[in-house]
C-alpha cells in the first residue's frame, strides 16, 4: 500500500535527485568514472553585462556537467539588443566552459519565437525538434561542438 502525495517538497526532491544520480551512475560506465572527479556535478557558469549605469542589460545563466555547457537562459535587454551583446555573452560562457572546465560541447533550447536563428548563427545545429510545447508553439534542441 502507498500513499501519494503531492505537496511541494525540496527535501524529498534533492532526495530523489541523489537517488536517481546514484542509479543512474550505477548504470552507465561513463557516468561511473566520473565518480569523484569535477565533472560529476553541475557547477553554475553565469555571464553579466552591465551598462554604464550599472544597470542589468544582459545576461546568460547555465551550468556545466561533464564536458558540456548547458545554457538555461541568455537575455539581452531590448535597449541593447542588435549590438552583438547576446554573441558576447554567449562566447564568453563558451571560452569560460571550454578553457577552464574542459568542456568539448554546449546544448541550449530555444522557442520559434525566441531565438534559433541567432543561435545558429553562432554555430548551433538543431538536435531536436518538439513541435506545439507549449500548445502553438515550437521549441528546438540546440547544440554545438566547442572547440
Amino acid at each position: 500500500m502507498f500513499r501519494i502525495e503531492t505537496e511541494v517538497d525540496e527535501a524529498r526532491r534533492d532526495l530523489l535527485r541523489s537517488r536517481l544520480r546514484e542509479t543512474n551512475t550505477a548504470a552507465s560506465p561513463v557516468l561511473a568514472a566520473l565518480r569523484g572527479t569535477p565533472g560529476e556535478r553541475e557547477v553554475p557558469l553565469h555571464v553579466w553585462a552591465l551598462d554604464a549605469s550599472g544597470e542589468l542589460a544582459g545576461g546568460l545563466v547555465g551550468h556545466t556537467w561533464t564536458v558540456w555547457l548547458h545554457v538555461g537562459y541568455l537575455w539581452v535587454d531590448a535597449a541593447h539588443r542588435g549590438t552583438r551583446l547576446g554573441a558576447r555573452l554567449l562566447t564568453e560562457a563558451e571560452r569560460i566552459a571550454t578553457a577552464d572546465r574542459g568542456c568539448t560541447a554546449s546544448r541550449l533550447e530555444t522557442w520559434d519565437f525566441q531565438a534559433p536563428g541567432f543561435y545558429r548563427k553562432q554555430g548551433y545545429e538543431v538536435a531536436g525538434v518538439i513541435p506545439d510545447y507549449p500548445p502553438g508553439t515550437t521549441e528546438y534542441i540546440l547544440t554545438k561542438t566547442l572547440t
